[in-house]
């Protein structure tokens, strides 16, 4: 009895204990201090070290990502400055510190995209992206090292790679209201042999996303799962008011059934795409075709999605009043998904299984939505 108390207690407050004293809380790189040594892959298949930018007078450590709204909105001004500074033998370097196991599909509502290797090769792809861009998300140790406090936060060392600032690249987060004013001051600085005038900036942006502090992600997904799911039935009627969309969000519907092989394939994926956007001006709806006999199938299938969605199963016996009052260019094969904005303007249709990735850009891209603050 006292070996099984003892171990009760090891696992619930000393093994716990250490593995958070493993891990303390990182510290921002001091003002002098050098460089910290890395070895890390790239978007384009190599693997970059600090030696790797040797002959740079001035290296330009950018920690980023893919998800955040403040690190998109600073994309553009970040390839900018790679393409002013490098005939000046600056390198600009942009390294993701997210472990992708730590981002939560909440925190994905302004990207189609989370900060897995995959998905920063299809970012660097799709933006031409003319910097390095490396990822550090399997152990951290880089952005350990260094200490980022939030995405974008910036490093500028001299030709001898001693820190001479750290901070924000400017002070206005919003495209086109800031040219990345401080850290080209800190870099023209650091060219001509004068002191920064401002070394330490503060930086705002999303948090880095330790491996370690999962808490909130786990206590997330555990209140999803205990969310209501249920299905209510529409007739013909209805489902022309739902693509008539009278609210004020954009609403994304994906008709399906039980015996569909592809719709029950990538029904999950809906799932994750609702709970990406559904804090924002935004809300998913499935329908069924399923039989009103076969009611009971459809909403334990839902149910084991945790789909906490609204639901609907179409109670009309002509499956083509269905098709026209969704949408007169439906050919009638399922699965069949539609982006419909308020006023009943579709502005995504596909009939077969949807390219997800390019469904959410669809959704983030859209005016009601956006990708930045």
């Amino acid at each position: 009895m006292k070996k099984q108390l003892l171990y009760l207690l090891l696992m619930v407050f000393v093994l716990p204990a250490m593995a958070q004293s493993h891990h303390p809380e990182p510290k921002t790189l001091s003002i002098g201090a050098a460089a910290p040594a890395f070895s890390l892959k790239g978007t384009d298949g190599k693997t970059y070290t600090l030696n790797s930018f040797a002959k740079a007078k001035v290296l330009a450590i950018v920690f980023s990502c893919n998800h955040c709204p403040t690190a998109q909105a600073y994309e553009e001004r970040i390839k900018q400055l790679a393409k002013d500074y490098g005939p000046q033998q600056v390198a600009v370097v942009v390294i993701s510190p997210n472990s992708p196991t730590a981002v939560n599909l909440g925190e994905l509502g302004y990207t189609e995209m989370g900060d897995t290797y995959e998905e920063m090769q299809l970012r660097a792809k799709q933006h031409a992206f003319n910097f390095p861009y490396l990822y550090d998300g399997d152990d951290q140790k880089v952005a350990l090292a260094y200490g980022p406090v939030a995405t974008p936060h910036a490093f500028i060392f001299d030709e001898s790679r001693k820190l001479r600032y750290t901070g924000r690249l400017d002070s206005k987060e919003k495209p086109g209201t800031g040219q990345a004013e401080d850290i080209r001051g800190a870099i023209d600085a650091v060219l001509h042999h004068e002191e920064v005038k401002t070394p330490v900036q503060k930086t705002f942006g999303c948090s880095i996303k330790w491996a370690w502090k999962d808490e909130y992600n786990a206590q997330l997904y555990k209140e999803w799962a205990q969310r209501p799911v249920s299905l209510d039935t529409l007739d013909a009627t209805g489902i022309k008011e739902l693509l008539k969309n009278k609210g004020d969000k954009l609403r994304l519907i994906n008709i399906w059934a039980t015996w569909c092989g592809p719709c029950i394939q990538e029904l999950p994926a809906f799932i994750n795409t609702d709970r990406m956007y559904r804090e924002r001006d935004f809300e998913f709806i499935t329908i069924t075709t399923d039989s009103p006999e076969k009611m009971s199938k459809a909403l334990t299938q839902l149910k084991k999605l945790q789909a906490s969605n609204k639901n609907y199963l179409y109670t009309g016996s002509d499956k083509y009043q269905l098709i026209e009052a969704v949408d007169p260019d439906w050919q009638g094969a399922l699965p069949y998904t539609v982006l419909v904005e308020p006023g009943g303007n579709i502005v995504y249709r596909h009939q077969g299984a949807v390219n997800m990735l390019e469904l959410r850009k669809a959704i983030v891209e859209n005016k009601l939505i956006g990708r930045y603050y």
